[in-house]
């Protein structure tokens, strides 16, 4: 599953069995702490959240019955069966979250709004998932969608506002987590001010976001041994109430009692399941994570530990409310026994500050996939492990994070009114998952749609009913959500309409082929040693920024290859599937395309072996096509020539030319050099103040094969000869503006949004780890 994990899979069956096993088994370990510290620390606050309100007219061992009745069939309907049965199946190649489903869908059927994607891109391994065959209903399903983009930029809406409220989850946990924890000193330490515990929890806030560069490998060796000890006190405590108060609790698993439940309480009744809700927060972590761990490593911890632990301990806690009402506003902690209350306490402050960390990381990974999707600003990403693929870090957002979370602590200053807008956002982003993984039923899976729609309408109809009533306190402090989603939503949506714009433009402005073609292989300037990067996102034809290079400086590199670096909708590329190259013009022009392509999972980390790769895939590209013929596009001169995927899997693996290290071979003095001395010495000292960044340098030398036609060892020794003069960056240097006649929306939208986020997210430079040195930026005013 995690490419690069740096595992061997043994030969043996059984060793292989054993290793994946184990390997799970360690993994599961770890989730404790990263995923489930949320989900198990709901019995603090549950049933006083559920009691709260009108229902406390209704504070009785029959009610009492009914809430866990509820609480049981609602962990098991919505944890249990939808998301460990069903919506982990539907990982994307072991990611997860609604990024990883909208990513699914995009893949198999037209639903995408991303720009310069390819019908090379659907040649990729990881591009194919599921079933080939074809239902005839929802390609008739597939077809209306396809047709009205409307539609298609509803869908985005939607996913983005779920990606929103994943991260209105990461502001609201930590808060209600840490506060509730806290809050527990209040009751008992009399001494301690309103003032005082709230500064207490601002600091364990600030503690806790200030962990998070240490990374979810090393967090969750810290905090899952803290969650097991959580689970066995409370499984223990659980176990201990029911036998002791009232063993007849064990009958309210009947659906029975939700039935008498209602009938009782009525209305209030419905707007209680707001507190009932709580019991299942945190449940979204277990998919949104899942590219932390496996899906196998996920339901084992939860089937065999969580679920069991947890029905348990709200079973023992409603077996000691039906005998204790009056306990109702303080349940978990009067429900301990006295002996052990301060032990547990201790734990139970512990685990209450891990639970903030299952939404933390997942808030880490759907920017992630954002940000690779096109819908976020660009951010500096971390991964901090070396073993597994999708353990990442974001210091922008972990700090934003923190800001947003004290502000609301700070603000609320209750539990309660935190928990209303907390299962506010946890069931939004529930009933949107289930929107999506409907349509990966029919799209993906290639079900019928009979299926899907039960699938639907059965976990619509549950949540929709716990929605309604977590709607219902929207003026009680349900409103936080909402506010924060649309103000992440702006972010993401003007981000993603800039980009395309700015994308639109390139390709409507691209330099005419025939105008290159005109001008002949020198394009009427002085051709002088080196090659010329020039970045781009357009993955096909010549940019405007080549032209306004050109018609400013009189010279250009002897070789020049234009560059795209995308995205492409799979978690991974594999190294050996990551180029394109391609021809621009004939092959004098000495001109060549290259597509370097990143899943929404892949490091693009600098490994410092970019050009040696790039310049080894064009020489064995510049081989193949003299052995295959249809990659040559001297039939029609006015196109760009077909491109190959390049396999490069080492860097001394190349057929076409020998490579050694430079530094054990002198550079032939009879290289024509563009460097000069003082170049020559900045890029010396340059290395010097940046020892981390240490490129590979590498010699390239062409073979004897008198079988070589004479042309193609001519062209493989113009590229060694540029190649030793140097590479140079070039880049454009944007201004994206709305023309004058463009609406007020747009304007703003543009000039105002659009501006500020390009001015304050890092730079392309810096995200595609390009050296300053090398760097060439061109200025570029685009009206859009």
């Amino acid at each position: 599953m995690e490419p690069e994990s740096g595992l061997r899979s043994p030969s043996n069956p059984s060793q292989l069995s054993w290793v994946n096993l184990s390997r799970n088994l360690i993994l599961a370990y770890q989730s404790f702490g990263v995923v489930y510290g949320d989900l198990s620390t709901s019995p603090l606050y549950v049933y006083t959240s559920t009691f709260f309100g009108n229902l406390q007219n209704h504070q009785n061992e029959e009610a009492i019955f009914g809430a866990f009745s509820l609480i049981f069939w609602t962990l098991t309907f919505l944890p249990l069966i939808k998301y460990v049965f069903i919506l982990l199946g539907a990982d994307d190649n072991g990611e997860g979250g609604t990024f990883a489903l909208y990513s699914l869908l995009c893949r198999h059927a037209k639903f995408s709004l991303l720009p310069n994607q390819q019908a090379a891109d659907e040649e990729l391994s990881a591009y194919k998932y599921g079933p080939t065959a074809h239902v005839t209903s929802s390609s008739a399903l597939k077809r209306f969608l396809e047709k009205h983009k409307t539609l298609r930029t509803a869908l985005l809406v939607v996913v983005l506002f779920g990606a929103c409220m994943v991260i209105g989850d990461g502001v609201l946990t930590p808060a209600i987590s840490v506060l509730s924890s806290v809050s527990g000193l209040e009751a008992y330490e009399t001494k301690l001010t309103k003032g005082e515990v709230l500064l207490l929890a601002c600091v364990i806030l600030v503690g806790l976001f200030a962990l998070q560069h240490f990374g979810t490998h090393r967090v969750a060796f810290m905090f899952a041994p803290i969650v097991i000890i959580w689970l066995v006190s409370i499984f223990s405590i659980g176990l201990y109430n029911t036998i002791h108060w009232n063993p007849k609790i064990v009958r309210a698993i009947s659906p029975h009692y939700m039935i008498k439940f209602f009938g009782q309480t009525g209305k209030d009744g419905w707007i209680s399941l707001g507190g009932i809700l709580l019991s299942i927060t945190g449940t979204e972590a277990m998919f949104a994570d899942l590219g932390h761990f496996t899906a196998s490593s996920i339901r084992i911890a939860f089937a065999f530990v969580i679920y069991p632990c947890l029905v348990v301990q709200y079973m023992g806690q409603a077996a000691f409310l039906s005998k204790n009402v009056d306990s109702i506003k303080n349940s978990f902690y009067a429900s301990i026994p006295k002996p052990v209350f301060w032990p547990v306490f201790v734990i139970a402050t512990l685990a209450a500050i891990v639970g903030s960390q299952a939404v933390i990381t997942a808030t880490f990974s759907i920017v992630k996939q954002c940000h690779a999707l096109g819908c976020f600003p660009r951010v500096k990403v971390v991964h901090t492990s070396k073993h597994i693929y999708g353990q990442i870090y974001i210091p922008e957002i972990n700090w934003i994070l923190m800001v947003l979370t004290l502000a609301v602590t700070l603000g609320f200053q209750d539990t309660t009114l935190i928990g209303n807008a907390y299962g506010l956002a946890c069931m939004t982003v529930m009933y949107i998952t289930t929107f999506l993984m409907s349509l990966v039923i029919v799209f993906v899976w290639q079900r019928s749609v009979l299926l899907a729609a039960t699938f639907l309408i059965v976990f619509w109809f549950i949540e929709g009913v716990y929605l309604s009533a977590a709607l219902m306190k929207v003026p009680l402090g349900g409103w936080a959500p909402l506010v924060l989603s649309v103000i992440f939503m702006l972010v993401m949506y003007i981000w993603h309409y800039g980009t395309r714009k700015k994308y639109n433009f390139d390709l409507h402005n691209k330099v005419s082929l025939k105008w290159l073609l005109g001008l002949g292989p020198s394009l009427g300037i002085v051709r002088v040693p080196g090659i010329g990067l020039i970045y781009s996102e357009l993955a096909t034809g010549v940019p405007a920024i080549f032209s306004h290079f050109v018609t400013n400086l009189p010279a250009f590199h002897q070789v020049l290859v234009f560059v795209c670096v995308k995205s492409v909708p799979v978690p991974f590329v594999s190294p050996e599937e990551r180029f394109l190259i391609g021809r621009v013009c004939p092959r004098p022009y000495r001109m060549y395309r290259c597509i370097v392509r990143y899943g929404y999972k892949d490091i693009q980390r600098d490994d410092g072996d970019f050009e040696n790769k790039l310049i080894q895939s064009i020489a064995e590209f510049i081989q193949m096509e003299a052995v295959e013929p249809q990659f040559s596009n001297s039939e029609s001169p006015s196109l760009d020539g077909r491109m190959a995927v390049m396999s490069i899997r080492s860097i001394q693996s190349s057929l076409s030319l020998i490579v050694t290290d430079e530094d054990i071979i002198n550079i032939d003095d009879s290289i024509q050099s563009s460097k000069s001395l003082t170049l020559r010495s900045l890029q010396s000292t340059y290395d010097d103040d940046n020892p981390q960044i240490k490129r590979r340098q590498v010699r390239f030398v062409l073979p004897e094969n008198p079988s070589m036609d004479s042309s193609v060892r001519e062209e493989l020794m113009d590229l060694i000869q540029a190649k030793e003069a140097g590479v140079a960056y070039i880049m454009g240097h944007s201004y994206v503006k709305a023309r004058r006649t463009s609406p007020f929306l747009k304007k703003l939208a543009i000039d105002i949004g659009y501006s500020f986020l390009r001015k304050n997210c890092r730079g392309p430079a810096v995200a595609l780890n390009i050296p300053h040195i090398s760097l060439i930026e061109v200025g570029m005013i685009y009206y859009v």
